[in-house]
């Protein structure tokens, strides 16, 4: 069984990932200096609650040989080695969690902090797939409960975008705003996150930095959803 215990850490300086600002200032982050047999992440809560739990999502297989936290008890369930993993428990907010990771190269593309079953807070995430995902999930969520916040969110991202997504639609042969929206509000998670993905497709986007970082302006969509 994984060890874990509760107690200090004093950590130096430490080294932040950013991917297009989504991971900047983050509150998931590796240690500075790693060892040479496995890698040491950090994970605040910086919810402002106490949480449950927490979703952690690998790019490869890896063993947690080590995981302890500051400021309550939250353990490993099921098994060691995987790519995704799921920590229950207790954290007050501002506790933290440290997982020792084997290999050393291994990178998280997903974690959540949870209350329960729910995400609370803002996710970290470094993947074009994931992005997707939680854009599907939280369009999902608000088109069933606040719908008035998703148009107004959406007809903020066209205004922004207005030049481009005119050129785009042309260059696709579609209008991006006819198709979009008849999906938005009425297709499956799944339907929503495949669309999304046909389009970077279209557009050769492969990396959540180029999408990002390009000629979008995603800022309202990601604002509407807490991402």
């Amino acid at each position: 069984m994984m060890r874990s215990k509760t107690g200090w850490l004093v950590l130096g300086v430490v080294m932040c990932l950013s991917f297009a600002g989504v991971a900047a200032n983050s509150w998931v982050y590796p240690a500075a200096y790693p060892t040479a047999d496995y890698a040491i992440w950090f994970m605040d809560n910086t919810t402002e609650v106490d949480v449950t739990g927490l979703r952690i999502e690998f790019d490869q297989e890896v063993t947690i040989v080590y995981s302890f936290a500051l400021g309550g008890d939250i353990l490993l369930y099921g098994e060691e080695t995987s790519t995704s993993f799921d920590f229950v428990g207790g954290l007050v907010p501002y506790g933290n969690l440290t997982l020792y990771v084997e290999p050393v190269d291994a990178l998280p593309t997903y974690v959540a902090w949870l209350y329960g079953e729910k995400p609370v807070g803002s996710p970290y995430f470094t993947t074009v797939e994931k992005l997707g995902y939680l854009l599907a999930q939280g369009i999902v969520h608000l088109r069933e409960n606040n719908p008035e916040t998703l148009i107004a969110g959406f007809t903020q991202f066209f205004a922004d975008n207005a030049a481009y997504l005119e050129g785009l639609s042309q260059s696709l042969g579609m209008s991006l705003a006819d198709s979009l929206m008849p999906i938005i509000m009425t297709s499956p998670v799944d339907g929503i996150e495949n669309f999304f993905s046909t389009i970077l497709g279209m557009l050769g986007v492969t990396t959540l930095e180029s999408v990002l970082q390009g000629d979008l302006n995603w800022s309202a969509l990601l604002a509407m959803l807490g991402l």
